[in-house]
């Protein structure tokens, strides 16, 4: 990256009065942590979009929550990276509102607060009967973990495909991206819906939008495109200026 364009940026980032920020697969792919859809994402004989999903859970709960217990015990390995740890040093310094699409956890592990995770977590587990929620990070559970309180079959607490997000999640994620001076979008496509159009609502609303990623994937909505891995790009954008 051009010391140049470095500078530029970070001008941008300490004059902002706030900032938003959306991640995606890209940033917890510097941790390790493997995308589970496509044809790269195979777990035994399924792919995640035979198993995320509720029609799956009802017709197979023990494959769905054998497929959760593996990738619970998976992430549980995997640690926050530097560009996790860049966005919470941001934000102690300007208010950042942080929208993840990533259901690991890593953001709150590192530290991040003010925190929407779009699509849910799977550290929390919620009743099909009473749906009370709570986070549970024993990688002991039953095979076919049960509610405490009414005995009802609980599931991890995600989104999954052909759900809705939570409206309440939704309408922040939206405030945000209109409220925000400067949006970073890292390690994401931005292909998915709803969070597609956060940048584009951002950039209406007169942010500044950042994107950081391998590949470009916001051409016609960025402002500048720093094209690298999540860990490397971020903190030499945060630079001296943060932490």
């Amino acid at each position: 990256m051009p010391l140049n364009q470095i500078a530029s940026l970070q001008k941008k980032l300490v004059s902002a009065r706030s900032i938003t920020v959306l991640t995606g697969a890209g940033i917890s792919a510097d941790s390790g942590v493997p995308t589970f859809r496509g044809e790269g994402g195979l777990w035994k004989r399924f792919k995640a979009e035979e198993l995320a999903t509720p029609e799956a859970f009802d017709a197979d709960p023990e494959a769905v929550w054998e497929w959760y217990h593996w990738r619970r015990g998976m992430i549980s390995t995997k640690h926050p990276n530097p560009a996790h740890t860049s966005l919470v040093e941001i934000a102690k310094k300007i208010p950042l509102t942080l929208i993840t699409q990533n259901v690991d956890g890593l953001h709150t592990v590192a530290g991040s607060r003010n925190l929407i995770e779009l699509h849910g977590n799977l550290w929390r587990l919620r009743c099909t009967g009473c749906s009370r929620v709570a986070e549970n990070r024993s990688l002991h559970l039953p095979l076919l973990p049960k509610c405490p309180f009414c005995s009802a079959l609980l599931r991890p607490d995600v989104v999954w495909f052909g759900e809705a997000i939570d409206p309440a999640n939704l309408e922040r994620s939206i405030n945000a991206s209109r409220e925000g001076e400067v949006m970073l979008v890292i390690g994401t496509s931005a292909a998915v819906q709803p969070a597609a159009s956060f940048a584009s609502i951002a950039k209406t609303s007169g942010a500044f939008v950042i994107e950081i990623n391998t590949v470009p994937a916001l051409e016609t909505v960025a402002d500048a495109s720093l094209i690298g891995r999540a860990s490397e790009m971020l903190p030499e954008l945060t630079g001296s200026y943060f932490g």
